[in-house]
């Protein structure tokens, strides 16, 4: 029964961010939400709004971690877990390197996303990133949503 409540609090901050996906999709904005999430609660969430404010990093996990780290004046998300709609970038994934998070659970991965024109691949073959050689926890979780009931 245990595994079952993880893993159903995992698709519970999952299906936050993408919920979060799409009310910014329907808002104008790209189709992408993340939620940090320390000791079971919401620390910050954040939404893509690259067309919004004309700015290429504002990525929707970058966003909820630049909320997190501000609110707690600490760049250190050690002891967070952050869930993103979509697998992360390579600037995304810098980022959540560099405050120490440790996993992330993510619904849709770049292959997912490609038929949409909203894949992140080709970043990273031209980075020559690996992503399985990444050095945290990313994880694909189902929760029941089509990718194109959040990217069309």
């Amino acid at each position: 029964m245990e595994g079952w409540f993880i893993a159903n609090t995992h698709q519970k901050y999952l299906i936050e961010a993408i919920q979060l996906a799409q009310k910014n999709k329907s808002e104008g904005g790209r189709p992408f939400g993340a939620v940090v999430v320390r000791e079971g609660k919401i620390l910050s969430i954040g939404v893509n709004g690259m067309a919004r404010n004309h700015d290429v990093s504002s990525h929707a996990e970058l966003e909820a971690i630049r909320s997190a780290t501000q609110k707690q004046k600490n760049v250190n998300l050690e002891d967070c877990t952050i869930y993103a709609s979509g697998h992360p970038c390579p600037m995304c994934l810098a980022a959540i390197l560099m405050t120490n998070i440790k996993t992330v659970y993510y619904a849709f991965d770049n292959s997912d996303a490609e038929p949409y024109g909203l894949s992140s691949e080709q970043t990273y073959l031209k980075l020559g990133i690996v992503k399985d050689k990444v050095p945290l926890l990313l994880m694909k979780l189902d929760v029941g949503i089509a990718a194109k009931d959040v990217y069309l």
